[in-house]
């Protein structure tokens, strides 16, 4: 979990016999200023790292190691469906131990998400919104413009291009609807705007992804919210 407004409410995860574990993932910041290319791979490889970590550790926890999900609220989103639909990152012939294990999980739980990094898709989705700075390293505009030159990145570090038939099911939830409430920035609605996990649904359908989206007006079938998704499919993941 990235450090969200939103924070998981232990009791609905405990009494279930679901631990949750909570992740520090570095920053965009962090990759501009060692000059990763794209910086935000740092956040990508470190929720990726995080869940190996985890699962290597798993019967020292006492934690199932096949019955891992992820999610986050706003920034911590787009590692958490990265995780989910990037394809199994474990590297068998590593010397790292932790390398070699898999990132494989149950499902992603995405609250109030941007979903892509691709600066033309985000414009597609939710008009006027400029956001994802600097996660290729650059400005928005400067993305925007260079986008053909940075399309390998995208295709590279963004879930939107990464869906594919094995990628996790996946569960958006927002607390705004598709207008903008009052009292809310533009700038703060554009960037949380449900109208993310819409066009992101899109693209999993075509993919054949599992994949929700709840928001005022507009509930899920089966699944209350996110924390009921995160349960139901983790319980439901149970050996007998």
């Amino acid at each position: 979990w990235q450090p969200s407004k939103h924070v998981p409410d232990l009791n609905r995860f405990l009494p279930k016999g679901i631990a949750v574990v909570g992740v520090e993932l570095r920053t965009l910041t962090d990759g501009m200023q060692e000059k990763a290319n794209p910086p935000v791979s740092y956040v990508m490889n470190d929720a990726c790292r995080a869940v190996q970590f985890i699962r290597l550790n798993a019967a020292k926890w006492n934690l199932d190691p096949d019955r891992i999900a992820v999610a986050g609220g706003s920034q911590g989103t787009l590692p958490a469906l990265y995780v989910g639909c990037a394809g199994d990152k474990a590297d068998p012939n590593a010397a790292d131990a932790v390398a070699r294990v898999s990132t494989k999980v149950v499902c992603v739980g995405a609250y109030r998400s941007q979903p892509t990094i691709d600066p033309k898709r985000m414009q597609e989705w939710v008009l006027g919104v400029k956001w994802g700075a600097p996660a290729l390293g650059v400005s928005f505009e400067e993305s925007l413009k260079r986008r053909d030159e940075l399309l390998p990145l995208i295709k590279q570090w963004s879930p939107d291009a990464l869906l594919h038939p094995g990628a996790a099911p996946i569960y958006f939830e927002n607390e705004w609807g598709l207008t903008q409430p009052e009292g809310i920035t533009e700038g703060n609605y554009t960037v949380h705007s449900p109208a993310w996990g819409l066009g992101f649904k899109k693209l999993a359908d075509k993919a054949g992804v599992t994949c929700y989206n709840k928001f005022p007006d507009h509930p899920t079938e089966g699944y209350a919210d996110i924390w009921d998704f995160l349960v139901k499919m983790l319980s439901a993941s149970a050996k007998p």
